[in-house]
């Protein structure tokens, strides 16, 4: 690509953003779009939502979106807002104690930084420092000044440096400076959002699922019921402990009569809101049929609905059990016993789980087995395996587009167009990224899907398992699929030989810079979209042009996490990958960053309602992909280095993948724990650190290796532990509990076996069809 391409790629992307931005703004100003771009604070004054965005604190976050809103805004941003002193929770007091922790304390709550991005590091080591040592260089050909824009970019790359210049120390010491950096703010960030998420749980009040567990797998004799034997089995060996329980119902029948219901209940309201909202009598086509006869069709067939609902439910409660049950006691502490200590010598029975918050709770797939949900795991292995074969084919079409020659070679009789400089320009620059983001925008869905068939018991759990999938999608069809099949297809076989992974990468990965850049510049325009909500205001336009799927209240979306965080950090890999090799990238990156932290600012306070809060738990998947996206870079830059006839600095970057991969080992063994589980993980750890404990005792290693794992893992745990049970004593005996075990008893019951209430008795704006709904 050359200079007047990307120039041109820059221009339309940044007129895009501009436009989308304005109509934003002005859209949001008129009444009828309200519950499009303000679902949550409809009545709320209006202001400019770029101060209000750059002004919302991490309170205000946390207030809006919960513990995920924060650690999605801190992917953006890795900032610190904390208290001037440091935490107090009980679990934390020996962790200050040491000169160490003392210095940290400084640093994080001392200092008043305001923010500090990885990027904008990069960005000044990139620009200031590598980009002016780039293009000065001379291994390509001499720079004409007076023909800049029609210039390679690829002058602007490490491969214009001649071999073996000293100049390319620079770039050696940009890449320990930049994962120093990277790893000191990981390190702190990781600290900051395991307290939040201790604190948050030490703070909260009683919540049912820090007292159930999930009992799956039941035994269920000749003649006994799922509920006798459960009631039963958990008498008999927790009996001080065991409250009550909950047996999961068959219930796929009746959600689909409630699906139904819904939808009919649907068409009655804007039927009935559009008769009030026009003012007019009923019309009548012919003298026959108006719009009277549909509400009477829509009554009746909503009556015969209900009564089919609740025969179904009368008959699901005497028959349909599965063998599945929610199971409380009367403490955190003896919830965390029946999750850790297993319940029957068959290991493939009485298996018990983590229960989700009542609301989190994902019913249709109770009924799958062990066996079953193993099968649907292979199952959907294939078909992400499948899924990722077939978009390698479109990536290569893709590809072709950025090639001039390969284009005219597969489209002939476009030659003619294609001579034509703004066309060539807009297909190679601009197209190919328009193209992947556009396919890329479906696959969500499909990973959400997968998620889903393999058998979670929780909307959270399916998000988190899809955000993975739709990761390892991300990095290994956008990316990866983009750098071998842009250059060579049978470079696919570069991984059979490990050896020279370094080396091939080295060629692959320059050769397709201008590729990214023009991927990363079209983001701006993909990730400004999200203020203007086009589907949803496509949607409601054509509601107020049908004037019949339009309803005159709003339900706020729900943020899907599982598409937006591989989405950004898909660009922390890019970024980090061409650090060294293009460093003309990196100010791309960094507004990319910088939009979406005020975008989502702004959408996560006013657009979306937090359908669940897992406590923080997308983090521990950033972290990774962030340390993934250092080690390419390490692998990258000693290709780099042996190709341009500088051994020696390869040589000495061969530690520091290792030293990466060391860091997020201790970061893994020091705060992944805490992201497992609150008390029941926490129990299990300490119980597996006593016996790990004793075993290195066993083997006489010596103090400091005991110290480094007590100060991992047990530390923190014991505390927790303690606090936990001092949580526990604490609340028995205030008046709520009462209250709170009483609502606890019926908080796991299946929503679709509670009664239903008749819309046609009530105002349909303001009440729902389902009382529990």
């Amino acid at each position: 690509m050359i200079l007047s391409a990307l120039a041109t790629s820059v221009g339309l992307n940044l007129a895009l953003t501009v436009f989308l931005a304005v109509a934003y703004s002005l859209l949001r100003r008129r009444p009828p779009y309200v519950e499009v771009y303000a679902p949550r604070r409809p009545y709320a004054p209006l202001e400019p939502w770029l101060p209000a965005a750059w002004r919302r604190s991490e309170g205000d976050i946390h207030a809006a979106a919960g513990l995920d809103g924060v650690v999605f805004i801190r992917i953006f941003v890795f900032r610190f807002e904390a208290p001037a002193t440091p935490p107090v929770l009980p679990f934390e007091a020996l962790l200050w104690c040491s000169p160490v922790a003392q210095w940290s304390a400084r640093v994080l709550f001392g200092t008043g930084l305001r923010s500090i991005r990885v990027f904008a590091a990069a960005a000044v080591l990139g620009v200031a420092v590598l980009l002016p040592v780039n293009f000065l260089g001379d291994q390509l050909r001499e720079i004409d000044f007076s023909d800049l824009p029609n210039q390679s970019i690829d002058l602007f790359s490490v491969s214009n440096v001649q071999d073996g210049s000293n100049k390319l120390w620079l770039h050696f010491s940009a890449v320990y400076i930049i994962t120093g950096i990277t790893c000191y703010l990981l390190y702190h960030e990781y600290k900051y959002i395991s307290c939040k998420r201790l604190e948050y749980f030490m703070t909260s009040k009683p919540l049912p699922q820090h007292f159930t567990v999930l009992v799956r797998a039941i035994p269920v004799s000749d003649g006994i019921s799922v509920s006798d034997a459960v009631d039963k089995f958990f008498r008999e060996y927790h009996s001080s402990t065991y409250l009550s329980h909950t047996v999961v119902h068959q219930t796929g029948k009746l959600r689909r009569l409630l699906n139904d219901a819904e939808n009919i209940c649907t068409k009655l309201t804007n039927l009935k809101y559009v008769h009030r909202s026009s003012g007019d009598a009923p019309r009548k086509f012919l003298g026959l049929f108006g719009r009277n006869d549909l509400l009477g069709k829509y009554q009746k067939r909503l009556e015969d609905v209900e009564e089919n609902v609740r025969l179904e439910q009368s008959d699901a409660t005497r028959r349909q059990e599965i063998p599945a049950a929610f199971v409380s006691f009367r403490s955190r502490y003896s919830a965390a016993n029946a999750i850790c200590i297993r319940q029957s010598d068959n290991p493939t029975e009485w298996q018990t789980e983590h229960a989700p918050d009542p609301h989190d709770v994902y019913w249709p797939y109770f009924s799958t087995s062990f066996m079953e949900r193993w099968i649907a795991k292979f199952v959907v292995f294939v078909a992400s395996v499948l899924l990722i074969l077939v978009f390698l084919l479109v990536v290569a079409f893709v590809q072709g587009l950025t090639h001039l020659e390969q284009l005219e070679q597969w489209l002939p009789f476009l030659k003619n167009i294609l001579e034509i400089a703004v066309v060539s320009q807009l297909v190679t620059g601009y197209l190919p990224s328009v193209i992947l983001h556009f396919l890329s925008s479906y696959v969500p869905s499909i990973s959400k899907l997968f998620s889903t068939m393999q058998g979670f018991v929780s909307v959270s759990g399916i998000e988190r398992s899809a955000c993975n999938k739709m990761l390892r999608f991300t990095i290994w069809t956008v990316f990866f699929a983009n750098v071998l099949t842009g250059s060579v297809i049978t470079q696919a076989k570069i991984f059979l030989d490990p050896k020279e992974i370094p080396s091939k990468l080295a060629v692959v990965v320059p050769a397709q810079a201008s590729f990214f850049i023009a991927y990363v510049v079209t983001s701006w325009t993909s990730i400004t979209s999200e203020l203007t909500q086009t589907a949803a205001l496509f949607c409601h336009l054509w509601g107020e042009c049908a004037k019949c799927c339009r309803r005159d209240d709003s339900k706020a979306p729900s943020m899907s996490y599982h598409s937006e965080i591989p989405r950004i950090l898909l660009f922390g890999l890019i970024g980090l990958a061409y650090f060294i090799v293009a460093p003309l990238i990196l100010p791309f990156v960094l507004v990319y960053f910088c939009l979406g932290y005020f975008i989502f600012c702004n959408q996560l306070f006013n657009v979306y309602a937090p359908k669940y809060d897992t406590g923080g738990k997308f983090w521990p998947i950033v972290h990774n992909t962030t340390i993934f996206s250092l080690v390419v870079l390490h692998i990258i830059a000693i290709g780099v280095f042996g190709l341009k006839e500088l051994p020696l600095a390869s040589s000495l970057l061969l530690p520091l993948p290792v030293l990466t991969l060391l860091f997020n080992e201790f970061c893994r063994n020091r705060f992944v724990p805490i992201f497992e589980a609150y008390s029941t993980e926490s129990l299990q750890t300490l119980m597996l650190f006593t016996i790990y404990q004793q075993l290195l005792s066993h083997f006489f290693l010596p103090p400091s290796l005991l110290w480094l794992c007590r100060g991992s893992v047990f530390i923190f745990h014991l505390l927790y532990m303690q606090s936990l049970i001092k949580k526990d004593r604490e609340e028995q005996s205030k008046p709520e509990m009462l209250e709170f075990f009483s609502n606890l008893v019926t908080a796991y019951r299946d929503p679709a076996l509670k009664p239903i209430q008749h819309a046609s008795n009530s105002d349909e704006r303001t009440a729902p069809l389902l009382a529990s709904v």
